[in-house]
């Protein structure tokens, strides 16, 4: 049944009480369900979720002195964006030392002090693992460079190949980049061309070489001793590349995209991406995970692996039939959508994961936003994005958050004028804390990137006593992920979503016999009218600022009911 609780508290704050006693009065079983199958992740882009310092970037000791404020929200682990040392020529994901903390980030100690208190909080902390590629300044580049022994191959080095009409010596083949340009770059120490996906100073290392897989499982190790609880692998997709048993390497084919050679659109990248050879470094990895955890104890040591791919090369990533990889490959499809987003689009969206993740796996995770795309807010519009906060939790699963998403921030609001302006920072701006200076997030003159306008009105202290707040409804949605209805959605029957018109979309998560939640949200704006539902009257627990319902109001679906203009609603019943 449900409880209230009488206190001198917000109307806000009040309601996650209720959600969170409705939570203890249905305490969950589905002992099978392990810690990451229906989780809520955090992703923290250092530089800018806390400054301790006041030099205007965020980092360790700021990040530790808001996890807090984690474990407030309902978050279950936390990933962390790079934090190793980095000349920063790709904010981090060009890496000097995969063992050292990036001094701009504090110290090791700091990092030990961030692991510590997360723990004692109940956190985990999942870090990013960049085993593709490092900094041109890497040790091991430079040795490689210097051909030194084991270190010749420890990156892709070709000699290139001389135009027989120039008699100019050129690149292997004609890759380009993901930043554009040739991707292949000429070393005159060496006297060869090396390879780089990403940007020139982040030579891909050669994953055929059994040094490299060493050097990259000895890092896991090196963390894992430092409590790190899982692993972001970076750029799967980028693992390997066509070579020719000859040593060489083919050209790829036209796109018929764009007619600019020099974009990374313009081939079609058939010998770049999505190599056949790519899972089985996740099988490995997940053999020396699972032997960790058996030497050690523990709950499970897990990998997310981020891949922009198909669902069908996504499931391998997880297991082939007789190898197993990593427990959660991202589902990236809700971050395809855009302000023409209907409840149809995101029923095909979902069923592009469903329809063979869940099939063949039971596995399932939604993001809506991250460090390189637009924010929800801005993307989908920000009549949507407390809907999509409804819908990324009530889906079974894990949920994934983008650090200020929670509060609904949106993409900076004017144009770069900064130096080293990069297309991705508009969803990159500070956090935003409170409406004191730089939004609470740095007690500096300045900060490295600008804090958006809106922060006086949008920050994490003025949505806390706002009812209906994205903020209050992210903690309603993770405080719901910890009922039995939530919790047993292996179990037949548990879940199901549909597209109930053009614009209506609904979840139904049910423990059998115990209860059910159902989920509403009109992705139009129109008013649009349901017949018919159930036979079931529920109570409205968790309602968006475009309800004109209260919390506890009953409905009667066995008739006709309606929703306003982009209202989204979540419904109970109780046997």
């Amino acid at each position: 049944m449900t409880q209230t609780v009488f206190v001198a508290m917000s109307s806000g704050t009040l309601r996650i009480v209720q959600i969170l006693l409705l939570c203890a009065c249905g305490a969950f079983a589905a002992s099978d369900v392990d810690w990451w199958e229906s989780a809520t992740l955090y992703q923290i882009y250092p530089r800018s979720f806390m400054d301790s310092d006041g030099d205007g970037v965020g980092d360790l000791n700021g990040i530790t002195s808001r996890l807090p404020f984690l474990k407030e929200i309902g978050v279950t682990a936390t990933w962390l964006s790079p934090i190793y040392e980095s000349p920063m020529a790709d904010m981090g994901y060009d890496i000097i030392n995969f063992t050292k903390i990036e001094p701009l980030f504090g110290t090791m100690e700091d990092f030990d002090a961030m692991v510590a208190k997360a723990h004692e909080l109940g956190l985990k902390i999942i870090l990013d693992f960049v085993p593709n590629h490092s900094s041109d300044e890497c040790e091991w580049f430079q040795k490689s460079i210097r051909r030194e022994d084991g270190y010749d191959d420890f990156y892709i080095w070709d000699d290139g190949k001389i135009d027989p009409q120039t008699g100019e010596r050129v690149p292997p083949s004609n890759w380009n980049s993901e930043f554009n340009g040739p991707a292949w770059t000429w070393n005159e120490q060496r006297q060869q061309y090396y390879f780089h996906w990403f940007l020139s100073k982040q030579p891909d290392f050669n994953l055929r070489s059994p040094m490299v897989h060493q050097h990259l499982i000895e890092i896991m190790k090196f963390w894992l001793e430092r409590g790190v609880d899982a692993f972001r692998i970076d750029a799967v997709p980028h693992f390997f590349e066509k070579r020719f048993d000859n040593g060489t390497y083919p050209d790829e084919p036209p796109s018929g995209m764009t007619n600019d050679t020099n974009s990374n659109r313009y081939y079609d990248h058939i010998y770049t991406k999505d190599q056949p050879e790519n899972p089985t470094i996740l099988y490995e990895w997940r053999e020396f995970l699972d032997e960790y955890q058996r030497q050690h104890g523990g709950d499970t040591r897990a990998m997310v692996a981020e891949a922009y791919a198909s669902v069908n090369i996504l499931s391998d990533y997880i297991n082939n039939g007789t190898h197993v990889g990593t427990q959660l490959p991202m589902n990236f499809n809700f971050v395809f959508l855009r302000n023409t987003a209907s409840a149809r689009m995101v029923q095909l969206l979902a069923d592009n994961w469903m329809n063979v993740m869940w099939t063949k796996h039971k596995v399932a995770n939604w993001v809506v936003g991250n460090h390189d795309n637009s924010r929800p807010a801005t993307r989908i519009g920000e009549q949507r994005a407390d809907m999509m906060t409804i819908i990324a939790h009530a889906m079974p699963g894990t949920s994934v958050t983008y650090y200020g998403d929670e509060i609904g921030m949106t993409d900076y609001d004017a144009e770069c004028t900064w130096a080293s302006c990069d297309f991705r920072d508009p969803e990159r701006t500070p956090m935003q804390w409170d409406s004191t200076t730089n939004a609470g997030f740095s007690k500096g003159n300045s900060t490295w990137l600008p804090v958006n306008s809106n922060y006086k009105t949008l920050n994490v202290q003025r949505q806390r006593g706002i009812a209906r707040s994205t903020l209050n409804i992210y903690k309603a949605m993770t405080a719901l992920k910890k009922t039995i209805a939530f919790k047993s959605f292996k179990e037949e029957g548990g879940f199901s979503y549909e597209a109930l018109s053009e614009q209506v979309f609904q979840i139904i998560r049910t423990a059998p016999n115990i209860e059910e939640y159902r989920v509403l949200a009109n992705f139009g704006g129109q008013m649009e009218y349901l017949d018919g539902l159930t036979n079931k009257t529920m109570e409205y627990v968790v309602l968006n600022s475009y309800s004109p319902h209260r919390y506890g109001d009953k409905v009667d679906l066995s008739k006709r009911i309606y929703l306003m203009p982009y209202e989204a609603v979540v419904l109970r019943w109780v046997a």
